[in-house]
């Protein structure tokens, strides 16, 4: 019954491909069972659309007359601060940059923030925004300011790389102490006053693929609304050994580098959001198809809520400090439901990340796969796995004395 990812795109050019998106398959797995809905199904669908910090774009904005050296000056979009240590005129501008002097950006209670995710959403959307350089000059490049607007057209490559995106599972957050805190999980209310989670759980990308069976570095996925690729594995990317019996994990493990064009994308999977009291960021869209190649992977990709498990983390104490204490485990079936109970306690709970809006791009990507517009990529070669030994492992600090 072992299928070729050659093979399933043969279907998908003939338009005779069965896709499912990863809602649909657990239905199908329960009537027909493994062994049938394996040889039945090519390919199953997964989505995400949740806060991904560890996201940017880097721009090539072509040669100003007469010519200026960007790198190593000063430039903005909207006054947020880009990265110019690059050459003259490549640029990087992360998810979470603000600016120093901006009111919208005063970090406590009430103030939300205006940073780098949102100017990416700006220039989907079609947007010019104000762009300000300030460099100090070279015989080759003798400009030294400049002011404009510029929008994505304008543009020579606007490329979304991102290096930590779509985690393997995260923790459940809440708050022991008798303050409240707000963290980029969310406000979260003293005496264990609320829970808050980020997964799409059973259409969530990796836990559809708990083993990295078929996603490695070239897969071609639906990035931003667009086409990507998986680039690398992430950073922090620790997959863990401790498993449920579905092999799923049950804390944060693998994490994706993906990469795509920004000029293919939409403002509708790639959003600035701001959190009260912590900062900025970008909230990016990822689908993640998964070729049936085997009964084992259809069975992982069947997996539900209720089989997958996270920790519940004290962002009080537990998580600034670096410690390994939880107060314990909840399914996404029970979060889902909108209450879990920790230390005999009802906890509300609340999810940063939107299961419609996964259920969406799943579809989305279902529907490329049957009209033709997208096939499979066969990984060129594997991200690393929980017997390659990748730790996360925190800073080394060693002072530094006074010379």
């Amino acid at each position: 019954m072992p299928k070729t990812i050659a093979e399933i795109n043969e279907k998908i050019s003939k338009g005779q491909a069965v896709v499912v998106n990863a809602e649909e398959v657990i239905d199908i797995v329960k009537k027909k069972g493994v062994a049938k809905a394996a040889q039945e199904i090519d390919v199953v669908t997964t989505g995400t659309f949740g806060p991904m910090c560890s996201s940017g774009a880097y721009f090539n904005v072509g040669h100003t007359k007469p010519k200026m050296k960007m790198g190593g000056g000063k430039a903005t979009l909207n006054d947020i601060p880009l990265y110019t240590g690059l050459a003259a005129v490549d640029l990087f501008l992360g998810a979470t940059a603000i600016p120093d002097d901006d009111p919208r950006n005063k970090v406590y209670p009430g103030h939300f923030n205006y940073g780098g995710g949102h100017v990416l959403e700006d220039l989907l959307a079609g947007k010019d925004v104000k762009f300000s350089v300030s460099a100090y000059g070279t015989d080759c490049y003798p400009r030294k300011k400049l002011d404009t607007w510029i929008n994505m057209n304008d543009m020579n490559q606007a490329t979304l790389f991102n290096v930590r995106n779509a985690y393997q599972n995260y923790n459940i957050a809440v708050n022991a102490s008798d303050k409240m805190i707000h963290t980029y999980m969310g406000t979260l209310k003293p005496n264990l006053g609320n829970a808050n989670y980020c997964s799409a759980g059973q259409l969530s990308p990796l836990l559809n693929d708990p083993h990295y069976k078929t996603v490695g570095i070239g897969t071609k996925i639906f990035l931003g609304g667009g086409i990507g690729y998986v680039a690398w594995q992430g950073t922090q990317h620790a997959p863990s050994s401790l498993r449920s019996e579905n092999g799923v994990p049950k804390r944060g493990a693998g994490t994706l580098a993906v990469i795509g064009d920004m000029k293919q994308m939409s403002s509708k999977y790639l959003v600035g959001t701001s959190f009260v009291g912590y900062g900025c960021t970008a909230t990016v869209g990822i689908g993640l198809p998964i070729p049936i190649l085997s009964e084992e992977i259809l069975q992982y990709t069947a997996v539900t809520d209720d089989e997958i498990y996270a920790a519940i983390i004290d962002y009080s104490d537990a998580y600034p400090n670096f410690k390994p204490d939880i107060l314990g485990e909840a399914s996404y079936g029970q979060l889902r439901s909108g209450k879990i109970e920790v230390g005999g306690k009802e906890l509300p709970t609340a999810s940063l990340s939107s299961y419609s809006k996964a259920l969406e791009i799943s579809n989305t990507l279902k529907d490329w796969i049957l009209k033709g517009d997208f096939t499979l990529t066969d990984p060129v070669a594997p991200i690393a796995g929980a017997e390659d030994g990748v730790t996360f492992k925190p800073l080394n600090e060693r002072p530094i004395k006074d010379a």
